[in-house]
């Protein structure tokens, strides 16, 4: 599998460099700093789980899990170590390329720096330009996705966002189905962000329809 995904990645033109063991995959995360990884989780020594951990201490690269684990538990561990897009076993190598290409055009737009905007009430401070978000005054740290999340959220305070809006906004057009990853991000956000994850004040659902973040007065 590691060969074919190497050999379709560069027939696309893209340059790659693979790693057969966790070790060897964090060895090649620092000294390569690659414009993306492609983690399987089965791997001998550090598993896919203890890697994506490990990278993220270091780097907010795009990182797109491989695995054959297609549990909801297991998806939503993906994304909480900071995980990017999750692709389950067996896979489809031109669906794997359209993840590739929309996390890549992610991370350029995630690289041009913003217009000016920021919000604070007595409990949530954000800076968009800055990239700092401080909850009673302490940092908080969000992965590359929950940011951008949250800053199409709050560019658009007040206003109902549709599930198939933020998808294509945030992940792309090819991922305007997947409404669980919305969900999954929202509740991350959430248990980062929310006074009291069980009255929430700032990120709100539209039954069926989609998300809003509600400034406060």
């Amino acid at each position: 599998m590691l060969r074919g995904i190497q050999h379709s990645l560069e027939g696309e033109g893209y340059q790659v460099v693979t790693a057969s063991d966790g070790q060897e995959a964090l060895r090649l995360a620092y000294s390569e700093r690659p414009g993306l990884i492609i983690l399987d989780i089965m791997m001998p020594g550090l598993d896919g789980w203890q890697v994506c951990r490990r990278v993220r201490e270091m780097s907010d690269v795009p990182i797109i899990m491989l695995t054959a684990k297609t549990e909801k538990k297991d998806i939503i561990k993906g994304f909480d170590l900071g995980a990017d897009d999750y692709l389950p076993k067996p896979f489809e190598v031109e669906e794997l390329l359209a993840r590739v290409r929309a996390a890549l055009r992610r991370a350029r737009t995630e690289a041009v720096v913003p217009e000016e905007m920021t919000y604070g009430d007595d409990h949530l401070s954000i800076d968009l330009n800055a990239r700092r978000v401080l909850v009673n005054g302490e940092l908080i740290k969000l992965t590359a996705t929950e940011y951008k999340l949250l800053s199409l959220l709050v560019r658009n305070g007040g206003r109902v966002l549709e599930f198939r809006h933020i998808l294509e906004s945030v992940w792309g057009i090819e991922f305007v189905d997947e409404i669980d990853y919305v969900r999954t991000y929202v509740w991350h956000l959430r248990l980062k962000l929310e006074p009291d994850p069980e009255h929430l004040r700032y990120l709100l659902s539209e039954q069926n329809i989609g998300y809003r973040f509600e400034p406060q007065t």
